[in-house]
């Protein structure tokens, strides 16, 4: 059967694709999985409807496009997770299946989600691809929304991107989520998300095109004065998540969304939280750190 791959961003015609004509679950070949990479490159999200695959499934078809993150980006103990290590638990369960108490600690930390970023910008070497599937969403709420890191570069004042070329960032999860107010952190929390440095312009590998590299764990800009930082990089982000920019998502069942986290960022939004909401995320990651990366 024939990839099917269709815009369904009614804003732009570059960004969002659905992709129809493969059966993840039934594995796919190296030239499928190739067409579906160079559809990354155009689209940089893609959405595979109707695909109901477990774990393994899930994981085989992310080693396609390169090396595979482990779960280390959250807070839960090795003997409270309820997934294995390779895939990330973006649900609202503990690991007998119920839901999470409202304060507690994994939610509370969770809520970072619900703010603009990149996955795993705040680890030495980010991620590349991630694979969120569907397996059980609330009536209501909990859409995705994605923003077009490309397009918003693009569209930047030429002084604006001058500035803008040269800059490093670091990027924490002590900082995002401290940003909520959630700062009470273990002090092997706080080894582990020690500031990592990342370019904020990144030129794709394939296509080329430059693009900002935000995300709310970035806090400070090296060699500025952290309130001039934060207040550029929040003035960046207001940019970059216009309307125009961005696109949301309504899952539905067995929804596997696929996107590219070099050029994209992403947040969820809102939903009762006393309902079930079940995500598996696998993470594939890039190939080194953003300043080894040619620029």
């Amino acid at each position: 059967m024939a990839l099917t791959i269709r815009p369904i961003n009614p804003r732009r015609d570059d960004f969002v694709a659905e992709v129809t004509g493969v059966d993840i679950a039934a594995g796919v070949s190296a030239e499928t999985a190739a067409e579906i990479e160079d559809a990354m490159d155009r689209y940089a999200v893609l959405v595979f409807p109707d695909q109901r695959i477990d774990d393994d499934q899930q994981y085989a078809f992310s080693q396609h496009f390169g090396p595979m993150e482990t779960a280390t980006g959250d807070i839960a103990k090795l003997e409270d997770r309820r997934l294995s290590m390779n895939i990330n638990d973006i649900s609202n369960l503990d690991k007998d299946g119920q839901v999470l108490a409202r304060d507690d600690r994994r939610r509370l930390f969770g809520l970072g989600n619900m703010l603009w970023h990149s996955d795993s910008s705040f680890k030495a070497t980010p991620s590349k691809y991630s694979l969120l599937s569907a397996r059980i969403i609330p009536e209501e709420g909990g859409n995705t929304e994605f923003a077009d890191m490309r397009a918003a570069w693009d569209d930047l004042d030429p002084a604006t991107q001058a500035e803008c070329l040269d800059q490093v960032c670091e990027h924490s999860q002590l900082y995002s989520r401290g940003s909520l107010g959630f700062d009470q952190f273990t002090e092997d929390e706080k080894i582990k998300w020690a500031p990592v440095p990342q370019r904020l312009v990144r030129r794709h590998p394939r296509t080329g095109r430059l693009n900002l590299y935000l995300a709310s764990h970035a806090g400070a800009i090296r060699g500025w004065p952290v309130p001039e930082a934060r207040m550029f990089l929040r003035d960046l982000t207001e940019h970059a998540t216009q309307r125009e920019y961005t696109y949301s998502h309504r899952w539905r069942p067995y929804d596997l969304v696929m996107w590219d986290n070099r050029v994209v960022m992403h947040r969820a939004r809102r939903y009762d939280r006393t309902k079930v909401r079940d995500m598996h995320r696998t993470t594939v990651a890039d190939s080194a750190p953003t300043l080894e990366q040619p620029f």
